[in-house]
Formats: C-alpha cells, structure tokens, sequence
C-alpha cells in the first residue's frame, strides 16, 4: 500500500480544465472544477470528518480518497439524487455521495474485517477494508447517471458519464423510461471513473475484500456480506436526514427492522381501521391483483398509529411518507416508478369517483385463505398525474406556483431551469446537517458532539475530542398505549391531550430534556416546547384536522387553544402565556418558546432536575 503514496498525485485539476468562465448559454448550467464544488462549507466539514475517520496522513488521504472523491465531485457536478425523492436538488448527488461516505465509515468502525480472521490480518487489512468501504458507499448511486439521466452539452451532442468529467455548459432532464433500480447494474459502466489502476491493483490482493467489492460494483448488494450491509445502512441513515427522519436510528436499525413496522401497522390499519370496498366512499378497494388505499389516509392513520407506538422519526410531510414506503419496497410504483397513483373507482351501484391511490401487492397483507372478497366494482387507472397528498380529485395550482407532485417535477428543459427544486442553505448550515455531523462525532469540530446535547439535562460524559457518537442510544420500545389513547380512541380534547401527554413521559415515548425534546423541566416545572409538542398530538391524532378545519384553524392551533382553555399554565404578570427559554450550547445561544405548567405533577409523578442548558426569559 504504501507504494500508492510515492507516486505523484494526478490530482483532478491535471484533467482539460472546463470551458472558460462566460456566461453559459440561457437554461444551462456551466461544469465546475472539483475544487469548486467541494468549496461549500457543508461540503469541507463533511471531507473533514471523512479524513478523521482513517488513520492516514494528510498526503495518503489525498491519495486513498481525496482523489476518488474529487473525481466523483467533477463527474456528477449539480445533478440531483433523484428526480423528487431524497437530496432532489441541484448538488444533491454530491452531497449523498459525502453524507453516505461519512456514514459508512462510521458504521465501519463497529466492525473487524475480515471477520473470523485473526488479530494481526485484520490489522493488516484495516486500511483497504476501510478504503474499500469508502469506495464502495461513493459509487452506491453513481449509475443515475448512465441510465436516469439524459444530458445535452452546448454543442447540441449527448453527454454519457464514461466520456469522463462534463466539459461544456450543459441541460439535463430524467428519462421517462427509466427502469426503477436499473442504476445498481449500471456502476460497473462508471467505477474506472473514481478508481484507477493502481487503487484497483492494491484491493485486489486482498481476496476476502476483493469479491464482496466486485458484488458491489456488480449491485448485488444482498452477496457482498458486510460490506454490502454498511453501505445500505449509510445509504438508508443519509436518506432519512434529508426526509426528516432520525440518522442516527437509520444506521442503528437491523435491516428490517423499519420494513416490519411499516408492515406491522398497514395490516393493523386494515384489520382496525381501514374501510375496504364500500359502496362508495372506502378507505380502499381490493381487486384481484392489487390492493388500492387512499394515499392521505392510509398515510395519516400509519403515521398516527407508529407514533402512537413510540417509533419516531416519521416524517410529517405525506411525499416522504410515500417515498419511505416506496423505499423499502411496500407500495408497487408506477409505469414510470412513482409512488402516488390516480384512478377512478366506480361501484356496482353507479357510484363513481377519481382518488390518488397507493398500490399494494395483497399477498404482503394476507395469506391466501385470509384475504377478503375482492371489490365488486372497477378500478380504473387514470393518465393523468396524481398529486402526491390527496385522497380526491386533485385541485387546480395556484397561478404562477408550480403543483406539488409525487416523484414529479416539470420537464426541466420545459420549465426554463435545470432543476426545479431547491438545494437546502449552507451557510448557515442547517440544523438536521448539524445534527448529522454530531452524531457521527467529527472530533476536529469538538462543539460538534456537544451542540447536539446541549438541551441534554446532563454534561456531555466524555471530553470533546472523543470519537463517540453524541447521541444517546434510542429508549426501549414502550407497550402500547390504552385504548383510550390510541389514534382511533377517544374524542381528541384539552383533557385528552394532558392525558396523552402524561402517558408519553411515563412511558418514555415523550423523551424529556434531551436534544430533540418537546418537554423540559425548567423553573421547577414542566415546560412545553410550542408549537412542537401540539403539533405531536396532531399527528397521533389525525381526526384534530377536521375538528380544526370546522374552525378554520391549524390543527395543532386547534390544541394549542384546548389545553389554553385548561387555564393549567403559568401566565406572565401581564396575562401572556408564551414563555421564552434561552438555550445556551458550546458555540451558540437559541431561543425557544412554550408553555410552563402551574403543577408539574400533571405530568411528572417524581419531578426532574431543571435542565440546566435552560434558563427562563422574559416575554418580549
């Protein structure tokens, strides 16, 4: 290995440098330099970590992985990860290749490779194994590029990703015959790309190493054995910090272990809750080959049902409920791989109406002597585009702003721009990156570990330089809650709500005083992070939306505005209710707003210490 590092870099800037800097042709975009791309500071603190996750020197990073990732920088340039899933967003492709290496590396350090061989071989192997971890987690998505994608340079040609880095200005829009899942058969097109002839020479003589790299570059996943598992893990982990979900529980998972209670609480729903085959309006109809549900209430009642049971991270946000789902294979997608599908149900009575549906393989939800009588009227698949959160005909888009669709954007090249969506900030760097980068323990960014606990009612345990992760491990699962409780049980109410609440914290659904907490104690009684916690009890309870719509308000306004009438919260001598808490962490001061409880034995049976990263301020 160490021969790799005498040889003189062939850094990417040694490649025909891009056309000079003019202004690119209208509805373009103009390729940049590696060096560019990596410039953002997202982009540096994420290559920072990546370094302190190897045991190299600066000058054998950058030849172990410095170089592949600045090769994969300049091939992928701002194209998207994906149309309208995960990171779908000018630059999203790079930023998944970095979030995805720096998770990877992450998970490889909880593993001796090769397993089973002895000490001074794992020794040995160490660097390569880590390397090729590395490798293997930035080539994951590569292939959307030879196969999602169609680009058109400047001169009017079509650009593959095998001619090698983009060197003209450049349109691109996605494929609509795109086969879904086709891009992991398509890497081996691309990996020459990233790794040249010596790095490939180097893994090659490791054999226990060598097949499973193979199997990956091959997108045989389910063959390549551990390394196959951490870039699917590191891939799953970067997906839900960009769909709202938990990383840090994403990496921690058994691989099926989300599947199962998206399995667990749709057959639940159906068997509880769900209507099927009514003779007109239904939750969903069962025909002979497929299983339709009404995209918004299925999701309502699923999100419902799994916070219910203490699993968080569900996203609020119905399109990414639709793509964890589509993600983990329970919904059959679309002719061209969408999760949302339009069609009209018409009755045997006449009755006739057109929903955006979900589409589910029956035999995932019954055994063959279990399933219901199918639906004695028609299902008939619409052409037209179906809107992403809505269970009725889709409404007109207000003018000027384009429609909110599932997996669908308008044609790039139609629409005047390269990509219709919009990358997130970077400076300042938003919070869920912050928390990213937290939980995998960036020691040269100290206050990284400890910003992430700086609402912890406790000192971080170990000091600032340790490489461990600055989450706390996730509570047990909790029992279910009574029926009284449940999304589906009583009528939602001021009182309802402070018995839910109550029941949270006892349980351990509610976690209190910790990073991502909506209950804190502070002054010596319980404070309640607004909107945040209301806005919890919304999404358990999903019949507060009509409740709140008769009163033409938010729903979680509508319990915002229960638990008031309760008159059980301390008021500011000038009769406000809102109490603001300053926040004070490592590096910087936030301000949250909520509610003090006058007793806060209405939720605590032993009331905890304050949390001492709270201090209560002054209503302004």
């Amino acid at each position: 290995m160490l021969s790799l590092f005498q040889r003189k870099r062939a850094s990417a800037a040694a490649a025909p440098p891009p056309t000079p800097a003019t202004d690119p042709p209208k509805g373009r975009l103009r390729p940049e330099s590696a060096a560019s791309l990596l410039a953002t500071p997202r982009r540096q603190k994420l290559l920072e970590h990546i370094w302190q996750r190897t045991s190299l020197s600066r000058k054998q990073f950058a030849t172990l992985y410095r170089m592949p990732l600045e090769r994969y920088a300049e091939l992928v340039q701002q194209f998207p990860a994906s149309e309208a899933h995960h990171h779908a967003y000018p630059g999203g492709m790079l930023d998944h290749g970095l979030e995805i290496v720096a998770y990877a590396l992450k998970l490889r350090q909880s593993h001796l490779l090769p397993a089973g061989s002895t000490p001074e071989d794992q020794a040995a192997q160490s660097e390569a194994w880590t390397a090729a971890v590395a490798y293997a987690a930035l080539l994951h998505d590569i292939g959307k590029l030879a196969v999602d994608l169609h680009v058109e340079l400047a001169d009017g040609s079509t650009w593959h990703p095998w001619h090698g880095p983009l060197r003209q200005p450049y349109r691109f829009r996605y494929r609509e015959d795109r086969e879904y899942r086709l891009h992991s058969a398509a890497t081996g097109l691309l990996y020459r790309q990233l790794l040249d002839a010596q790095l490939l020479d180097w893994l090659s003589g490791y054999p226990a190493l060598w097949g499973p790299l193979l199997y990956v570059l091959a997108g045989q996943y389910e063959h390549a054995g551990v390394l196959g598992e951490l870039v699917v893990q590191a891939d799953r982990a970067s997906v839900a910090q960009e769909l709202g979900g938990d990383p840090a529980r994403a990496m921690a998972a058994p691989k099926h272990a989300l599947q199962r209670k998206l399995l667990d609480g749709l057959r639940y729903l159906l068997k509880e809750e769900l209507k099927l085959n009514q003779p007109e309006a239904s939750d969903g109809w069962l025909t002979e080959d497929a299983l339709w549900l009404v995209s918004k209430t299925v999701s309502d009642k699923l999100r419902a049902h799994l916070l219910s049971q203490g699993i968080d991270g569900i996203p609020a946000n119905n399109t990414a409920v639709f793509n964890v789902l589509q993600d983990h294979g329970m919904l059959q997608p679309t002719l061209d791989g969408k999760a949302v599908w339009r069609a009209s149900v018409t009755s045997a009575t006449g009755w006739s109406h057109s929903f955006t549906l979900l589409r589910l393989a029956p035999a995932l939800i019954w055994e063959s002597g279990e399933r219901p009588t199918p639906f004695a009227g028609t299902v008939v698949i619409d052409a037209t585009p179906a809107e992403n959160d809505a269970g009725a005909p889709a409404t007109p888009p207000v003018a000027g702003v384009p429609p909110s669709l599932d997996g669908q954007e308008m044609p790039s090249w139609e629409s005047g721009s390269t990509v219709a969506a919009t990358p997130p900030a970077v400076d300042p760097m938003p919070d869920v990156m912050e928390d990213m980068l937290a939980m995998v323990g960036m020691d040269d960014l100290s206050s990284a570990k400890e910003e992430a606990q700086f609402v912890s009612g406790k000192a971080p345990a170990t000091p600032p330089k340790a490489l461990t992760p600055a989450r706390a491990a996730a509570p047990p699962p909790s029992p279910a809650p009574p029926a009284a409780l449940s999304s589906s049980g009583a009528q939602p109410s001021g009182e309802h709500f402070m018995a839910w609440l109550k029941q949270g914290v006892a349980s351990r659904r509610l976690i209190i005083n910790d990073a991502k907490a909506l209950v804190h104690t502070v002054s010596d009684t319980a404070y309640l992070v607004s909107p945040g916690v209301f806005q919890r009890y919304a999404q358990e309870h999903p019949q507060v939306e009509s409740l709140a719509k008769q009163d033409a308000q938010q729903d979680w306004q509508w319990v915002q505005k229960r638990f008031e009438k309760l008159q059980l919260h301390r008021k500011h001598p000038n009769g406000l209710n809102i109490w603001p808490c300053e926040v004070t962490g490592p590096r910087k001061s936030r301000r949250l707003h909520g509610y003090l409880l006058s007793d806060p034995h209405l939720i605590f049976v032993e009331v905890p210490p304050d949390n001492p990263y709270l201090s209560l301020g002054v209503a302004s």
